[in-house]
């Protein structure tokens, strides 16, 4: 076993483990032990209650411009169930800084993913265009004897 394991094995450790992702777009659990005393019941993990869907606020919405291209510029921990998140809007200039549950991050984080996804997506898409485009002006020029030994 590694040593995080052992810890949170033992009776008298509580932990709980938190995603972090770094600027790099890794992602990490950092895992956290609270000591108990020997003998003390041991306390169960708090768990934030999610509010409804409604309440949750979409950070990668412009409030000045309903635009849907709001995008991190930076976030650090502020807290062990909080982040400080500074938010720019590029269709409108705004920004701003907030402090933000957990949960509404990751959901941030999410919405992220899918913008990244799509713009893979769209990335790919026209790499194949282009791609195709050169092949035929390739073979159109091999066709009327416009490339010659020495254009190589």
């Amino acid at each position: 076993m590694k040593g995080a394991e052992l810890l949170m094995n033992r009776p008298d450790h509580h932990h709980h483990v938190r995603r972090v992702v770094l600027p790099s777009g890794k992602t990490i659990e950092v895992v956290y032990f609270e000591n108990e005393p020997t003998g003390a019941a041991p306390r169960p993990l708090s768990t934030p209650s999610l509010p409804a869907p409604d309440d949750t606020p979409d950070l990668h919405l412009c409030g000045t411009c309903d635009s849907e291209l709001v995008y991190p510029v930076t976030w650090d921990e502020a807290g062990a169930t909080h982040w400080e998140v500074t938010l720019r809007c590029p269709n409108c200039e705004w920004s701003g800084t907030g402090v933000y549950e957990q949960h509404v991050v990751e959901k941030f984080d999410e919405e992220l993913d899918r913008g990244t996804e799509a713009l893979v997506r769209d990335l790919k898409r026209l790499m194949q265009a282009n791609m195709e485009d050169e092949i035929e002006r390739f073979v159109t020029a091999l066709d009327g004897d416009h490339v010659l030994p020495e254009d190589f």
